[in-house]
Formats: C-alpha cells, sequence, structure tokens
C-alpha cells in the first residue's frame, strides 16, 4: 500500500502541540446530518453479526464487550472510516507512514451513566494481565494511538472527554498488576465528587504510588460535535464525564486505535480476554492503513468486506482461514 498525501497532515504546530499535550483536536470529519444518516445505516447492519470476528456466546455483557471490538472487519462504513485520509494523514504524522488498525470499539454512554475512570495504556495488558500490543525491544515508545469520533454528540453533559496534558510522559500505573473484574461493586463509584467506572473494573487496582490522585484541576473537557474526532496518546491520562441525563439523546463515540507496523499486536496470544469475556483470534486481522508492512509478524487483513468475512494472510504467508 502505498502512502498518498491528502494534505490532513498536522502542521508543524499541530505536532509540537501533540507532543507537549499528548493529543490533538477535534477535528471535523463529517458534517452532523452527515453522520447521522451514515451512523443510522450502520447501525442496522451491525445488528447483523454473521461475519463478525468475534461471535462466540462467552463474549462478555456491558458497554465495553468484546462483542463491540473490531466491528470495522465486517462492517462496510466503519472499514471505510478507519481509512479515511483526513483520520490517517493525521496518524501518520505522529507515528511514521507505516501504520496499522490494530483496533476499534464502541463507547456509548446513556443518560445517567457514570463517567469514565481516569486511566492510561502503555501494554493494554490492564484487562487481561497479558501485553496486547508489544513495540520492538529497547524502543523508548509504547502505547497506542487512539482516534476518538463523536458519532453523535459528546459534551460534558453528554460524558465528553477529558484529558490531563502532559500526562503522557509518565506512567502512573503498572499493568502488569491484576484487576479484578466486578461490576457489581466497581460501577458508579464516587471519586472526588464524581461518578467513575471503568467497565466493571477499578483502575485505582493498577496505581504504582496507591496513594496517588490524578490532578483534576488540570483537567481540560473535549466537547465534540457530532462528526468530530481527536486523537491522542493512550498513555495519556483520559477519562469522560458522567451523562448528566438533561437530554434523553445517548452519546456514542468509536475509537480505532493504531501502532506502527513494527509493533507486534497481541503477541503469542490465540484469544483476547478481558471484561468478562474472552473470544477466538482465528478470524482477527490487522488493517495496514498506510504504507508498507516490512516486519510481517502480524495477521493481516487484505481485503474490504460487506457482509462476508475477511480473506486474511498470516505474518509468515500461510493463508488464514476466513
Amino acid at each position: 500500500m502505498s502512502a498518498p498525501q491528502h494534505g490532513f497532515r498536522l502542521t508543524a504546530e499541530e505536532l509540537a502541540n501533540f507532543h507537549r499535550n499528548g493529543y490533538a483536536g477535534p477535528f471535523t470529519l463529517y458534517q452532523p446530518d452527515e453522520i447521522e444518516r451514515k451512523w443510522a445505516r450502520a447501525r442496522q447492519a451491525l445488528a447483523d453479526r454473521s461475519a463478525a470476528v468475534y461471535r462466540e456466546e462467552s463474549d462478555g455483557s456491558g458497554a465495553a464487550n468484546l462483542s463491540n471490538y473490531d466491528r470495522h472487519l465486517d462492517n462496510a462504513f466503519l472499514a471505510e472510516h478507519i481509512t479515511q485520509p483526513r483520520i490517517v494523514d493525521r496518524v501518520a504524522s505522529v507515528l511514521g507512514e507505516d501504520v496499522l488498525c490494530w483496533r476499534s470499539d464502541f463507547f456509548p454512554k446513556y443518560p445517567g451513566n457514570e463517567g469514565t475512570d481516569w486511566h492510561q495504556a502503555a501494554t493494554f495488558a490492564n484487562a487481561c494481565g497479558r501485553p496486547q500490543i508489544q513495540w520492538p525491544r529497547g524502543s523508548e515508545q509504547s502505547g497506542s494511538l487512539t482516534v476518538w469520533c463523536a458519532f453523535t454528540d459528546a459534551t460534558a453533559d453528554m460524558g465528553g472527554l477529558q484529558f490531563i496534558p502532559g500526562t503522557h510522559r509518565t506512567m502512573y500505573y503498572d499493568e502488569t498488576k491484576p484487576m479484578r473484574y466486578d461490576p457489581d461493586r466497581n460501577i458508579s463509584v464516587e471519586k472526588n465528587g464524581v461518578r467513575r467506572g471503568f467497565f466493571g473494573y477499578d483502575y485505582r487496582e493498577l496505581q504504582i504510588d496507591p496513594g496517588w490522585q490524578p490532578d483534576e484541576s488540570q483537567a481540560v473537557s473535549v466537547d465534540m460535535r457530532a462528526g468530530q474526532f481527536v486523537l491522542f496518546s493512550s498513555r495519556l491520562l483520559h477519562a469522560s464525564h458522567p451523562h448528566a441525563g438533561r437530554t434523553r439523546r445517548m452519546r456514542m463515540g468509536f475509537s480505532a486505535r493504531y501502532v506502527p507496523t513494527c509493533v507486534r499486536v497481541y503477541p503469542g496470544a490465540s484469544e483476547v480476554e478481558e471484561y468478562g469475556g474472552r473470544a477466538s483470534l482465528e478470524r482477527y486481522g490487522t488493517v495496514l492503513v498506510s504504507g508498507e508492512d516490512r516486519f510481517g509478524h502480524n495477521r493481516l487483513a487484505t481485503g474490504t468486506t460487506t457482509g462476508r468475512a475477511f480473506r486474511r494472510r498470516r505474518g509468515d504467508g500461510a493463508p488464514a482461514r476466513s
């Protein structure tokens, strides 16, 4: 795959601000009426899970269940979305020309829902106990670049995002520590006067210093109207507000996660396990969205889909079963 230039790369000032703050945006991808139409059609198509990557009964339940993962691999709109030049050009500005999309997931928030707790991710071992991405040995980098797109309005009142700028330079959590999945105990716990949870976990269990607390006086809220997106380092301390319930409309965010092709995805794993569920990776594949894969150690999705499973190849060149 070539890496065409579409004129959407981050400017020098935007890139400097990203490295200083850990995020950039919001940027406009769709007009509000456009994303409303596209999302309405996509929601109907997503009800058909016959070609979904994860289909096991043990895929989990709730807002962050595994059945929400990687629908870009079977849904035409989401497949197109993750490769949008307005996204990919900016991602390549940060990560370099050779880029994979390794995961996507939905983040719905309904009226009255709690906020999402402050968290960071360097290896994404936080919920499963083993690294899901692995940078080359000796690399000073870690984490993933997240592109979070508002498919509906995402204001502070409706559960919009929060960041603490500059915190991507320090990890405050140890992802090798265990976290207990206990939704009944961990949802809607009041923390500094705000109801927060982390999809059935208490993210504070991973703190390196048990007495440490995020400096919320430095937090910024990022309001987005439907069709806008923000990109941020997964190492950046980020959270979301509760949905105050002042409107009956839900907030829907869709995140796509990107890494350079040098990064190993799900190294040595045959299944993904987290949020109370597990699913086989047999049908999974990363998507090359820019440049070339010169490493060959990740399974790649090799086509697009409009209702059929992707045809994939393994990193060793052997065909994967579809």
